[in-house]
C-alpha cells in the first residue's frame, strides 16, 4: 500500500537502520527468553525441562503439563501479541497527530472499547468471542471520537495537553458507567481486574481469534509506515510532498481501532505501553516509521511479557494486575513528557 510519492526519499528523515537491526535481533531473543521465563514462573514450580517435555511428549495426566499447555503458554503468547498491538497503535497515533503524549489509554480509546464490551456482556452475553472483538473495535472508535470531538470544540484547539485532559474526562466517564452497568446487570465477570488489565485469563481460543486481527493490523501498519513518516513532518509538508493525508489518517485510525479492539477484548485496558515504547524506539532508531513500527512491536512484546512476570511475582500467591505494574513505569514517564512539552510551549 504505497501512499507516498518518490519525493519522500529526498525528505530529511533521520534514521539508524543498524541500530534498528540490533534492536530487532536483541528484542526477538528477549521475547523468547521472556516466554520461557513466564512459563516457568508462578505458584506451581516448573522447570525448563518440564516445559520441553510438555511440548514433545504431552501427558494429559501430568498436572504440570496441563498448566503449561492450557494456562501459561497462551498467557505468554497473549502478552507478546497485545504488547506489540498497543505499542504500534501508540506509535501510529503519535506519528499521525504529531502529539508526543498520544496513547490509547490516555486518549480514552481503551475506555471506549471496554465500555462497549460491558454493554455486550450485559445485553448479549451469548455472543462468541469473535463477535465480541468486532464490538470492541466499535468501542475503540467511539472513545477516540468522543475525545477528539471534545478537544476540537474546546477553546484553543487540539493541543496535546488538551487531548489528554479530554481523554481523562471521557475515560473516567466511560469507566464509571461501565462499573455501574456491571453492578446493575450483575455481570459475571471480574470487571475490576479486567479494567486494570491482565492476561492471566488468556486462553488458546482467545489467542487464536485475536492473532489474525493483530497480525493483519501490524502488516497494515507496516504498509503505511512510509506515509506516517511523511505525516509526522507536518500536514503542510506532507501535502506538499503529494501525500493524501486524509486517506493516511483514515487507514491509520482503522489500524489503531483493530489493534486496540483485539487487545482490550482479551486483556482489558492496559495503558502507557503505547506511550513508553514508541519514545524509547524513536530515541534509539530515529524518526523513520519504517523502523519505528517493527521495533515498537518487538519492544512492546518484551515489555508486556516481563511486566507480566513481575505481576506474577510481586505478591505471590496472588496476582497483581498487569496494568498496575506498567503504570509504575508509565506515570513518571508521562509526567516527564508533559513537563517537557510545557517547557517547549512556554
Amino acid at each position: 500500500m504505497a501512499l507516498s510519492q518518490p519525493a519522500f526519499d529526498k525528505a530529511p528523515i533521520r534514521s539508524r537502520p543498524w541500530m534498528a537491526t540490533v534492536l530487532l535481533t536483541v528484542g526477538v531473543c528477549a521475547i523468547l527468553l521472556g516466554i520461557g521465563t513466564s512459563i516457568v514462573t508462578g505458584v506451581a514450580h516448573i522447570t525448563f525441562g518440564t516445559v520441553w517435555e510438555s511440548i514433545v511428549a504431552y501427558d494429559p495426566g501430568n498436572d504440570h503439563h496441563v498448566i503449561i499447555q492450557s494456562l501459561r503458554m497462551p498467557r505468554a503468547l497473549a502478552g507478546v501479541l497485545v504488547g506489540a498491538a498497543f505499542a504500534v497503535a501508540g506509535a501510529i497515533m503519535q506519528g499521525m497527530t504529531r502529539n508526543p503524549i498520544a496513547d490509547t489509554g490516555l486518549l480514552g480509546i481503551n475506555a471506549g472499547s471496554g465500555f462497549v464490551l460491558v454493554l455486550v456482556f450485559a445485553f448479549f452475553p451469548w455472543l462468541p468471542f469473535g463477535a465480541i472483538i468486532l464490538f470492541s473495535f466499535i468501542g475503540a472508535g467511539l472513545g477516540a471520537g468522543l475525545v477528539y470531538g471534545i478537544a476540537f470544540f474546546a477553546r484553543g484547539g487540539l493541543t496535546p495537553l488538551r487531548l489528554v485532559l479530554a481523554g481523562a474526562v471521557v475515560g473516567s466517564l466511560l469507566s464509571g458507567v461501565s462499573q455501574a452497568l456491571s453492578l446493575l446487570f450483575q455481570i459475571n465477570y471480574d470487571l475490576a481486574f479486567w479494567t486494570a488489565g491482565g492476561i492471566s485469563t488468556a486462553e488458546w481460543f482467545q489467542v487464536s481469534v485475536m492473532l489474525p486481527w493483530i497480525a493483519g493490523g501490524l502488516i497494515a501498519a507496516m504498509a503505511v509506515s512510509r506515509s506516517v513518516t511523511i505525516l509526522s513532518l507536518g500536514e503542510d509538508v506532507a501535502a506538499g510532498l503529494g501525500q493524501r493525508t486524509k486517506l493516511v489518517k483514515g487507514i491509520g485510525t482503522v489500524v489503531v481501532m483493530v489493534l486496540v479492539g483485539a487487545s482490550v477484548s482479551t486483556v482489558g485496558g492496559v495503558g502507557f505501553i503505547g506511550l513508553i515504547v514508541p519514545h524509547m524506539v524513536r530515541f534509539l532508531v530515529g524518526v523513520d516509521y519504517r523502523w519505528i513500527i517493527p521495533c515498537s512491536a518487538v519492544l512492546g512484546g518484551v515489555l508486556v511479557v516481563f511486566a507480566d512476570i513481575g505481576a506474577k511475582m510481586v505478591a505471590l500467591p496472588y496476582e497483581t494486575p498487569l496494568g498496575s505494574i506498567i503504570a509504575v513505569l508509565g506515570v513518571p514517564f508521562f509526567l516527564y513528557l508533559a513537563r517537557k512539552e510545557r517547557r517547549e510551549l512556554s
